[in-house]
């Protein structure tokens, strides 16, 4: 299989303007994916959705010129949560669909999700081919003139509008948030309308916050990176409940009325409890990353599921979702899979359930979302100046026997895991176990290897 060096965990990623997240990029890309993707003799499309990062207004025709250089039509919907577009591509027939987002990144990049159509996201094997069409070259790719695609654009925002609805049709039906107030930080993302719209629609009162993009404040000190500002304002309107998203609204982090945050790892807990209790939950159990809490793992065998990790990335949660029939999946930074509705993570849509739990309580957000105690964790990244090298650190002598020590002083009783960002130049160390202060040490001193290795 060819090695990707374009894509990462989560499509292609990096600081918009410069390679490789370029114009030039982009057309080739989208010239590659659509030739890819053009089979059988019906007319072929693609429809095409972004955040509110200024370079969007830069990705989105270049791609757009790729995709009718090869004869697919183009459908531009603008922004819309990522989810949203998973979505529209099963609605709209389309053979393939595009994100362009960077996701919790700040607005100087910007990134390419591709979905194929069955509105899952494109697997390690196809990433691959599509790239190595773009090596050998994209000359031959091109389409007679009178075969050329066409392009228009969704209006009056129809493509939020589906996505609205299909959004609060995962709501029950018999439920209505009257009653409750909500915070809802949107991070001047792609969500910044529908999100609002979504639970106050549904009876909420909405206390809404990120909702002004400008092109250069998408998750600048708001959203599911910083959800202490939610928080803050969770406890003085005096609101039930708050969510945080990130800039593509794939992922969430949510407060209960106290302010206090809980993450990835409780929100999975507290929806596979409900859906084990209703009969909803299959599989028996849940699929995350390795990045998840063992307190977790503890607690779904406390009610008899299981816990299947992957390596990070949604995507590869999604995959082990459809081999192993599980319909709930996800990870600790907030990306939330529910395969009974949805084909990728979906934030506001994991926020509802959490919402339809809340009504059908007694009990305040404090008490229902607090699962487990989680164990003593840490992570610290360790900055690279150029990715490249990871590989090369990891497999320096020092480093390899310091993760060797790390791992025997943890023995049985914590997990250690050393891995490279998809998505930045870091060397990510993860620890946990029931001792906290042997979590910080083991941390610590990894990292502090790999540094010296890297210098």
């Amino acid at each position: 299989m060819t090695v990707k060096k374009l894509f990462g965990t989560d499509g292609v990623r990096g600081t918009a303007n410069q390679d490789p997240m370029t114009a030039e990029m982009a057309l080739k890309l989208g010239m590659a994916a659509g030739h890819k993707f053009t089979r059988g003799d019906h007319r072929h499309t693609v429809v095409i959705g972004k955040d509110t990062r200024l370079s969007g207004y830069m990705l989105e025709p270049a791609l757009t010129a790729g995709f009718i250089a090869v004869g697919m039509d183009v459908v531009l919907v603008g922004p819309i949560p990522t989810p949203g577009i998973a979505m529209l591509t099963r609605s709209l027939r389309c053979d393939i669909g595009v994100m362009l987002s960077a996701s919790h990144n700040a607005y100087e990049d910007n990134g390419i999700k591709l979905f194929g159509p069955d509105g899952f996201k494109l697997s390690d094997a196809i990433e691959a081919e599509i790239e190595s069409l773009m090596t050998t070259g994209t000359e031959d790719l091109r389409v007679g003139s009178n075969e050329l695609g066409r392009a228009q654009r969704l209006d009056n925002g129809t493509g939020a509008v589906r996505y609205i609805e299909f959004v609060k049709n995962t709501f029950p039906r018999n439920l209505r948030l009257n009653g409750l107030k909500v915070v809802v930080d949107c991070a001047h993302g792609a969500a910044y309308k529908v999100a609002p719209s979504v639970l106050w629609e549904l009876g909420a009162d909405v206390i809404p916050l990120g909702v002004d993009p400008n092109g250069f404040n998408i998750n600048k000190d708001c959203g599911s990176l910083y959800p202490e500002h939610m928080a803050a304002k969770v406890k003085d309107v005096g609101a039930d409940f708050g969510m945080a998203l990130d800039g593509d609204a794939d992922r969430i982090v949510v407060c209960d009325e106290l302010g206090t945050i809980i993450d990835g790892d409780q929100i999975l807990a507290a929806i596979a409890r409900r859906w084990h209790q209703s009969g909803e939950l299959s599989g028996n159990g849940v699929v995350s990353t390795v990045m998840s809490n063992l307190g977790l793992e503890r607690y779904l065998e406390s009610l008899g599921l299981g816990l299947e990790r992957t390596q990070v990335g949604d995507r590869y949660v999604s995959e082990r979702m459809e081999e192993g029939g599980f319909n709930l999946g996800g990870e600790q930074s907030g990306h939330v899979i529910l395969g009974r509705h949805a084909t990728t993570g979906d934030g506001l849509m994991a926020g509802l359930q959490l919402l339809a739990a809340l009504v059908e309580s007694d009990q305040p957000a404090s008490a229902l979302f607090r699962s487990f105690e989680p164990v003593p964790q840490m992570l610290k990244n360790v900055r690279l100046d150029d990715a490249s090298t990871a590989q090369k650190l990891l497999d320096a002598a020092s480093v390899k026997d310091a993760i060797a020590a790390a791992e025997a002083r943890l023995n049985s009783s914590g997990r250690l895991l050393i891995r490279k960002s998809g998505t930045e130049p870091l060397i990510r160390v993860m620890a946990e176990g029931d001792d906290a202060d042997e979590v910080q040490s083991v941390v610590e001193g990894v990292a502090a290897v790999i540094e010296a290795a890297a210098a």
